[in-house]
């Protein structure tokens, strides 16, 4: 990317807590679909990066991508690439160097959550390489990271003074090299490596030849240290050479790196645990001209993963939640207002598929099996959502009308519990919501025997066209007899809410005769 060149909401849940029904205003108003983006929880420093884990629709960007069948580009081919795009495709430096900024910010807040890597050091270099670094830097501060810059060799340009001012209207403490610590170690989590870009020629001179020495030396030292910071490198490696990559072998070996609009011909040699391609601007006529073999962006993702995947410890794997107290005198007294207060919660922070639930359901065989439903509807009389009547999980609430649901909300380090006997919803309750429904649903609710054998997806795409044809006059699509809706009438509610150290909070709701008059007993679980 330019980095190189270093000589250039719906309606509220109280709205709906006493009709009989959610379903007398039109469903998608309630449930609305949300795809995953910076829209951080209003209670939990914890974030959504554009690009995610699941590689799912809606910015996620975790979908491997095999580093043989992409293209790297010579010292020659990205100068070009460059030149074109800020010539006759009329792009500027600033536009570029922000998408190659908020890439860069983006490719660190996949991999590195700022509840473990919360310290950030960004050096920046004196050409484009550095401004993207700047870039990055305000985009990490509003992710919830705590920055600090190193910019020893600023620009006069208005382009660069700007950057220097958005990062100072932060209160984001810039450092000079004498104020660096001896030990970096101790003070950052995570170094971003902004220095110089693909058009640097020559030995780094002061004092970057000794911040480079620096990463270094980290390299060296962490092999004995519990944890050393991670080095995050722009576009290429400070010091390697362009094309051959960490000639000496005594350069910097970055944990991530996050190669611009493509891949440098270094980046062959990159061997740490992440790579990550950014920049999602290229034009068809430039991949045409240079014949590039790219990655396809997933969602709304600035970034995706490309090259070999890290091996993983899975027992390593764990999380330290950064959350609120949930404290007793906090949690209201009916537990499904707590519920709506907490659902509320979930759609305000916009994650995906905030109604996404478990639902464990056992036959006369007692086997539990789960399964990942959506709500449909919730008020006083329960928690409602709809299925095939002749499935596996309809046939085991035949068997034994009990059922357990569980939210999860990721992104909130909340999770809710409900315990209770299920019942089916009115047949008019199911019909209204069948035709609420898209009619390529609708049509799907037909075809589809739920959890029986299917020869192939073709059988059940000739099926679908087939009906598709059949009502494509838009008369009424009837609903199926053995489709329709559920009820759980809860009996238990558990709020959990994590907390640093596994120190969770745990607030269960049991329901109790008192005076004759059914209440809430509110207890705290050990976690």
């Amino acid at each position: 990317m330019i980095s190189s060149l270093a000589t250039q909401a719906p309606l509220p849940l109280a709205y709906y807590r006493n009709s009989p029904s959610i379903y007398k205003t039109k469903p998608s108003t309630y449930f609305p679909r949300f795809f995953s983006g910076f829209l951080g929880p209003i209670s939990s420093p914890a974030i959504r990066p554009l690009c995610s884990k699941s590689g799912e629709v809606g910015g996620m960007a975790s979908s491997l991508q095999n580093q043989d069948s992409i293209s790297y580009l010579t010292q020659r081919e990205a100068a070009e690439i460059d030149e074109t795009l800020m010539g006759p495709l009329g792009f500027s430096v600033d536009q570029l160097m922000e998408l190659a900024g908020l890439s860069v910010a983006t490719s660190i807040a996949e991999v590195y959550k700022p509840s473990e890597y919360n310290r950030i050091l960004a050096i920046c270099g004196p050409g484009n390489n550095g401004g993207d670094g700047l870039v990055a830097a305000r985009h990490l501060y509003h992710f919830g990271y705590k920055l600090f810059v190193c910019y020893p060799k600023r620009t006069a340009k208005p382009l660069y003074s700007g950057l220097v001012t958005q990062l100072e209207s932060l209160l984001i403490p810039f450092l000079s090299v004498d104020e660096l610590p001896v030990d970096l170690s101790k003070d950052f989590d995570i170094l971003v490596d902004a220095m110089f870009g693909f058009s640097f020629h020559g030995s780094p001179r002061p004092p970057f030849d000794n911040l480079i020495q620096k990463l270094v030396h980290l390299h060296s030292c962490g092999q004995m240290q519990h944890k050393s910071p991670v080095i995050v490198s722009v576009d290429i490696p400070s010091g390697w050479h362009v094309e051959e990559g960490d000639v000496g072998g005594q350069g910097i070996k970055p944990h991530m790196l996050v190669s611009l609009t493509a891949p440098k011909l270094c980046a062959k040699k990159f061997s740490g645990p992440h790579h990550f391609l950014g920049g999602r601007f290229v034009p068809p006529t430039i991949a045409e001209k240079y014949k590039l073999q790219l990655p396809q962006y997933p969602g709304t993702s600035m970034c995706v993963r490309i090259g070999k995947p890290p091996q993983i410890d899975i027992s390593a794997l764990r999380e330290n939640y950064i959350s609120p107290e949930f404290l007793e005198e906090q949690a209201e007294a009916d537990p499904m207002d707590q519920f709506y207060k907490w659902f509320e919660d979930a759609v305000v922070a916009g994650l995906k598929e905030p109604n996404a639930m478990a639902l464990s359901t056992t036959g006369k065989d007692r086997k539990p099996s789960s399964r990942m439903v959506l709500l449909k509807g919730v008020n006083k009389d329960g928690f409602v959502w709809y299925t095939n009547y002749e499935s596996r999980k309809a046939r085991e609430l035949s068997e034994n009308p009990h059922a357990a649901l569980l939210f999860y909300w990721d992104g909130l380090n909340r999770q809710v519990r409900v315990e209770g006997s299920v019942q089916k919803v009115s047949d008019e309750e199911s019909e209204q919501y069948f035709h609420s429904r898209p009619r390529g649903s609708q049509i799907a609710a037909i075809v589809s025997k739920q959890s029986t054998l299917v020869p192939g997806r073709d059988v059940l795409h000739q099926q679908y066209k087939e009906l598709e044809e059949k009502y494509s006059d838009g008369s009424l699509i009837p609903k199926p007899k053995h489709w329709g809706g559920y009820r759980l009438q809860p009996e238990r509610f558990e709020f959990w809410q994590g907390q640093q150290s596994r120190l969770h909070d745990r607030l269960e709701y049991s329901p109790q005769e008192i005076n004759g008059k059914r209440v809430w007993r509110i207890v705290r679980l050990a976690p």
